[in-house]
Formats: C-alpha cells, sequence, structure tokens
C-alpha cells in the first residue's frame, strides 16, 4: 500500500468518526437534561477530528506553485 492509500484510508476513518460524533452530539442536545461535561468534550474531540482531517487533507494536495 502506497503512502497515498494509507493516508486516504485514515481521512475516510476519520471523516466518519467526526460524521458520527456529529449525529452523537446532535442526539445528545435534543434530550432535556443533558451531561455538559460530556457535550463539551465531545465538541473538543470533534474539532480535533477536523483539525486532523484538514492536516491529511493538505498533505495529500500537491502544492501549487504560483
Amino acid at each position: 500500500m502506497s503512502e497515498q492509500e494509507i493516508l486516504k484510508d485514515k481521512l475516510a476513518t476519520l471523516r466518519s468518526e467526526h460524521r458520527d460524533l456529529d449525529d452523537v452530539i446532535a442526539r445528545l442536545v435534543e434530550r432535556a437534561p443533558y451531561d455538559q461535561l460530556q457535550l463539551q468534550r465531545m465538541k473538543k474531540r470533534k474539532l480535533m477530528l477536523k483539525d486532523q482531517i484538514m492536516l491529511l487533507e493538505s498533505r495529500l494536495l500537491p502544492d501549487i506553485i504560483a
């Protein structure tokens, strides 16, 4: 497996986890009494995943020389 394929697989995994976490957060907020600390941790994890996704995307795109 090439490095590009490994990065693409990792990117797909991170995107899936980000989507799943988004769904969990939405369901948690819908419930009337929810744990604020748990929600905060999930949102922090989601932001971390987004940063990792952006980093991998930038590694996959070739540099454009203007």
